[in-house]
C-alpha cells in the first residue's frame, strides 16, 4: 500500500513539474498571444547590437528575408513548426506564422514575437507534409469542444518553441561577432607604358 501511495505521489509530482514547463503564453492589450522579453547589456553600444541583430537575421533560417527597419525597430516574419509525437515518431502537424519584432536603445534591446497563426498540415500524394491552405488560424481563437483539446496542444508548443527561438536570439546577442580577415592591399602597378 504505502509503495502505491508513493508511486502516485511521484507520478503527481512529475505531472506538475511538466505543467510548470509547458506555460502559456500571455495576451497583449490587443489580445494577442505575445512572448516579450526585455534584455540589459549596459557594456555592448548600439551600433554593436544592431550588428550582432543583423548576424542572426542572416543566419536564421525560419525567418523570412525580408527585414524592415524603422527607426529603431526591426521587424521579420518567421515561421516555426509544429511536431505531434506519438510512440517514438514524430510528425509535422502543422506551422505557425508569427511576426519578430526588435527594438534598439543604447545598453539594451527588447524584442517580441506575436501574431502567432496556425495552419495545418496534410500529406500530398507523395507523402510529403505541406501545408493544407495558406490562411492561417490565430492562436488566441477559441476552439470548440471537439477540438480543444489538439488546440491547446498546438498553443503550449508554440509557447515552448517560442521560448527556444528566444534562447537562441538572446545567445546570439551575447556573442562577440567573428570579424572576417581583412584583405592585404594590393600594390599598385602602373600600366601606362606597358606593350601587350
Amino acid at each position: 500500500m504505502m509503495k502505491r501511495i508513493f508511486v502516485f505521489a511521484l507520478l503527481c509530482g512529475m505531472t506538475a513539474v511538466g505543467l510548470a514547463q509547458d506555460k502559456a503564453l500571455p495576451l497583449d492589450e490587443r489580445g494577442k498571444l505575445i512572448y516579450y522579453e526585455v534584455v540589459e547589456k549596459k557594456e555592448v553600444d548600439l551600433a554593436t547590437l544592431k550588428e550582432r541583430a543583423r548576424l542572426f537575421f542572416d543566419k536564421a533560417k525560419e525567418l523570412t528575408v525580408e527585414v524592415q527597419e524603422v527607426d529603431s525597430l526591426w521587424y521579420a516574419k518567421g515561421k516555426l513548426l509544429i511536431n505531434k509525437t506519438a510512440f517514438v515518431l514524430s510528425r509535422p502537424s502543422g506551422e505557425v506564422l508569427y511576426r519578430l519584432y526588435v527594438d534598439f536603445k543604447p545598453g539594451k534591446y527588447r524584442f517580441w514575437l506575436t501574431d502567432f497563426s496556425f495552419i495545418p498540415y496534410q500529406r500530398d500524394r507523395y507523402g510529403n507534409f505541406v501545408p493544407s491552405t495558406t490562411i492561417g488560424i490565430p492562436l488566441e481563437r477559441k476552439q470548440g469542444k471537439l477540438n480543444a483539446g489538439e488546440w491547446e496542444s498546438y498553443v503550449k508548443a508554440t509557447a515552448r518553441e517560442a521560448k527556444l527561438f528566444a534562447e537562441r536570439f538572446k545567445q546570439s546577442m551575447s556573442e562577440q561577432p567573428i570579424n572576417p580577415p581583412t584583405a592585404k592591399a594590393v600594390p599598385a602597378v602602373a600600366t601606362k607604358n606597358q606593350k601587350w
